[in-house]
Formats: structure tokens, C-alpha cells, sequence
């Protein structure tokens, strides 16, 4: 059974853009997403972040705090990113448009990493890869966390880019603070164990 970084699921993949540029710019205001009780429940009500994204009061705080530490970090860690020399995008393989035989790519086990065969046409994971490979980049797509550590390992990486789930993201985060490599990363709009789903145009912005 695969461990679930949320103990529930949401989709945010029709959710307006203007919430994202809302929650971006409340990551400006210093620890306003850590404050509890009162303070934190009249910013959910600010963002409408239980009708946003269909949780409850308490699982949308989780997911806005995520959120917003994800967008501080980014910043902070954006001018280094953009100077770094080999890069690589980590992608989440449960992106890929089928989890079955349908999709053909191999699954590396030395690397750790699935080698997308670019067998669907709307396939996320193919869009993303063919992108990265044109900027230079390095491609992974991975069946979880624990497989990030052997990969930098593995590779004198400079800069990581990695589309996960908020939580995954926040953990691996830290992990390259600990390592010194600098980082950027893109929360999935919709979490779950299959397709999940990102953002295009914001990956493509990040890189």
C-alpha cells in the first residue's frame, strides 16, 4: 500500500488562478499562515479557502500553511536557482496518463527513475519531460520520495526542481537546505495515488 503524504485527497486543478496569486502574496505577510486560532480562520475566510478547495477548515489550514512555505521558499532560494549550473526536474510518476501496461515507460531501477517513452500524446509526464530536455535539464520521474536522496547522491546536481504534493515538497525542501542545493518547487493542483495532476505553464515558469 502506498503511504499518502495528506490524509485527504483534494483537486485544485479548477480552481482560478487569482486564489494562487492570493495565497503567493499572503506568503509576504510574515508568518501570518503560522498563527493559530482566530487569526488563522478569518485568513481562510479572506482566501475562501473551504469553498476553494471543497475541505474542511481544518485540512485546508494544513494545505494553505504547505502552500505558502513552498511560495517563501521559492523566493528565497530563486536568485541561486537561476545561477545553477546542471540541473534536474523530478516529477511524480502517479502524473503519468495510465499506471498500467498502457504506459511503456521503463523503470530504471539504478537510477531510480521511470524513462518516459512518450507512448500518450496528452500525457503530462511526456509534455513535462520534453520541455525539461529542451532547457537542459535533467529528467526523473519517481515513484516517491526516498528516491531523491540516491539520485542526488548519484549526480553532482546544482539545482532540483520538483512537482509533488505540498507535503512531500516541504519535507524536501529541507532535505536540500541540509545538502546545500538550491531548490524550487511546484505543488500538484490534485493529490491522490493516480492521476494527479501540475501546471504546465507554471512548471515552465519555474525552470
Amino acid at each position: 500500500m502506498i503511504n499518502m503524504p495528506y490524509r485527504f485527497n483534494f483537486d485544485l486543478s479548477n480552481v482560478s488562478k487569482s486564489f494562487f496569486k492570493e495565497v503567493a502574496r499572503v506568503a509576504g505577510e510574515k508568518d501570518v499562515h503560522k498563527k493559530l486560532g482566530k487569526r488563522a480562520r478569518e485568513l481562510a475566510a479572506k482566501l475562501k479557502i473551504e469553498q476553494a478547495t471543497g475541505l474542511d477548515i481544518t485540512d485546508a489550514l494544513v494545505l494553505l500553511e504547505d502552500m505558502v512555505d513552498i511560495q517563501v521558499k521559492n523566493l528565497s532560494h530563486r536568485d541561486r536557482f537561476q545561477k545553477a549550473g546542471k540541473k534536474v526536474l523530478l516529477l511524480p510518476h502517479c502524473a503519468r496518463k495510465f499506471m498500467d501496461n498502457r504506459c511503456k515507460a521503463r523503470f530504471d531501477k539504478s537510477i531510480p527513475s521511470y524513462i518516459c517513452a512518450h507512448c500518450s500524446e496528452d500525457c503530462l509526464i511526456s509534455y513535462a519531460t520534453k520541455l525539461a530536455q529542451k532547457k537542459g535539464y535533467d529528467v526523473c520521474v519517481i515513484p516517491g520520495g526516498s528516491c531523491v536522496e540516491k539520485i542526488l547522491s548519484n549526480n553532482n546536481y546544482d539545482g532540483v526542481l520538483g512537482v509533488a504534493c505540498t507535503e512531500e515538497l516541504r519535507l524536501g525542501g529541507m532535505f536540500l537546505e541540509k545538502v546545500g542545493i538550491a531548490g524550487q518547487a511546484l505543488p500538484l493542483l490534485k493529490n491522490g495515488c493516480a492521476n494527479t495532476k501540475f501546471n504546465l505553464k507554471s512548471l515552465s515558469a519555474l525552470m
